[in-house]
C-alpha cells in the first residue's frame, strides 16, 4: 500500500458507507468511491450509487482548528436554499455517527460543468464571455445576500451584529492555532501587525445577511451553454449570517489586475489568464455590486485586507497540517513562504499601494 491509499484509507471505511448507503437510498447495483484531488479545505469524494451520481464532503483526517471544517454546517444551509433563488446542488443526506467513516459527513447530488481553476476553458475563449462571468458571480454573490433567510429557517444560523469584529477575533485564533506548529519552523512578525491594525479599523455598521465565507471563481461551477453561466455555488463551510461586505472582499482577493498578484498564489491558484482582455476589474465588479444591491462598498482597504489576513490564516493552518503529517496535498511545502509574502500583500493593501 503506498502513501496515497493509506490517506484514502482514512478518508472512507467502503464498506460502513455501502452498509450506510443501502440502509438510507436502498440497494444499488454499483458502487464506487473515488477521492476528489483539487481542494485544500474539505475533503470532496465521488460517489457512484447505482445510477446516481452523488459527492461526498468530509472533513480532512487528524487535529483540525474548531469550526473550520463544519461539513454539516456546510449541508444546513444548503439543504435550507433548495427552494430559493440560489444555486445550489441538490442535497441527499447528513450523516453525525463518526462509526461510518471516521467523520461527520453529507452526501449531494453531483453537479456537471467547469470549474475554472488554474487554466482558462475554452468557453471563456470570447472576451464577452469572459465578461459575463464577473457579471454572473456578482448577480449570483446579490442573490445569496438577498435571501430572506428567517423565512426558509435560518434565523438562528449565525448572529449578524458584531460578526465582523468577531471575524477579526476568529481568524486570529486560527493563526494562533497554526502557530502552535508552525512558529517553530519560522515566525511571521507581520502578521501581529496586522491583527492589531484590523482590531483598530473594524466597521461597526453593515447590512445585515447571509453570507457565504468563502465566495470566489473557483468555488463556483458554469454550464457550457454558448454563454456561460454559473449553475451552482459549492463550498458553504464557513457560510453564516453577518456582514455580505466580507463576501466582496474575498472575492476581489481572488481576482487579481498584475502578474505580481497571481504570483502571490503562485501554480496553482494564480489564473494569469485573468489578466486578459475582457475580464472586469475589480472595480467593475464593486461598481455593479453596489448598482445591484444599494449598498455603498465603504471601508474597502479593510475588507479587502482582512480577505488577505484570512487567507494567510488558511496558508498556515494548511502548512501546519503539513508538518503534522496530516495533509496530502502538494502545495502544502510551499504555505511556509506564501504566508510571509500574503503578509505583504495586506500591508500594502493598507497603505494604499498593492502590488503593481
Amino acid at each position: 500500500m503506498n502513501e496515497c491509499d493509506d490517506y484514502f484509507d482514512r478518508l472512507v471505511n467502503q464498506e460502513r458507507l455501502q452498509t450506510f448507503l443501502e440502509e438510507s437510498l436502498g440497494q444499488a447495483n454499483a458502487f464506487e468511491v473515488e477521492r476528489h484531488v483539487g481542494g485544500q479545505s474539505n475533503e470532496t469524494l465521488f460517489v457512484t450509487w447505482g445510477d446516481r451520481d452523488l459527492v461526498l464532503r468530509r472533513p480532512p483526517p487528524g487535529e483540525t482548528a474548531d469550526t473550520a471544517h463544519d461539513v454539516l454546517r456546510e449541508y444546513t444551509v444548503m439543504d435550507a436554499l433548495q427552494d430559493t433563488p440560489v444555486r445550489v446542488p441538490e442535497t441527499v443526506i447528513s450523516a453525525e455517527d463518526h462509526d461510518i467513516i471516521g467523520s461527520d459527513f453529507y452526501l449531494m447530488e453531483r453537479e456537471h460543468g467547469v470549474v475554472v481553476r488554474d487554466e482558462e476553458p475554452n468557453l471563456l475563449a470570447e472576451p464577452s464571455h469572459r465578461s459575463n462571468v464577473g457579471s454572473e458571480l456578482i448577480e449570483t454573490l446579490v442573490e445569496i445576500h438577498d435571501v430572506e433567510y428567517e423565512a426558509i429557517g435560518l434565523a438562528d444560523f449565525g448572529y449578524p451584529e458584531g460578526f465582523t469584529q468577531r471575524q477579526v477575533d476568529r481568524w486570529e485564533s486560527q493563526y494562533e492555532w497554526a502557530f502552535e506548529v508552525t512558529s517553530n519552523e519560522r515566525p511571521v512578525p507581520a502578521i501581529h501587525e496586522m491583527t492589531a491594525w484590523l482590531h483598530e479599523n473594524v466597521p461597526s455598521e453593515y447590512p445585515h445577511t447571509l453570507v457565504h465565507g468563502d465566495y470566489k471563481l473557483d468555488n463556483v461551477m458554469l454550464g457550457t451553454q454558448q454563454l456561460p453561466e454559473i449553475v451552482s455555488i459549492f463550498d458553504w463551510e464557513l457560510s453564516t449570517l453577518g456582514d455580505p461586505f466580507t463576501d466582496l472582499g474575498w472575492l476581489l482577493a481572488f481576482w487579481p489586475e498584475t502578474g505580481a498578484e497571481t504570483e502571490i498564489f503562485g501554480s496553482p491558484g494564480g489564473r494569469e489568464f485573468q489578466l486578459q482582455n475582457g475580464y472586469d476589474s475589480r472595480d467593475d465588479l464593486i461598481e455593479r455590486y453596489e448598482a445591484m444591491t444599494g449598498y455603498t462598498f465603504e471601508n474597502e482597504r479593510f475588507y479587502r485586507a482582512l480577505a488577505v489576513y484570512k487567507i494567510g490564516a488558511l496558508s498556515e493552518m494548511f502548512y501546519r497540517r503539513y508538518l503534522e503529517g496530516n495533509a496530502d496535498n502538494e502545495t502544502y511545502p510551499m504555505m511556509e513562504q506564501r504566508t510571509l509574502t500574503l503578509a505583504d500583500w495586506a500591508q500594502r493593501i493598507i497603505d494604499g499601494d498593492d502590488f503593481e
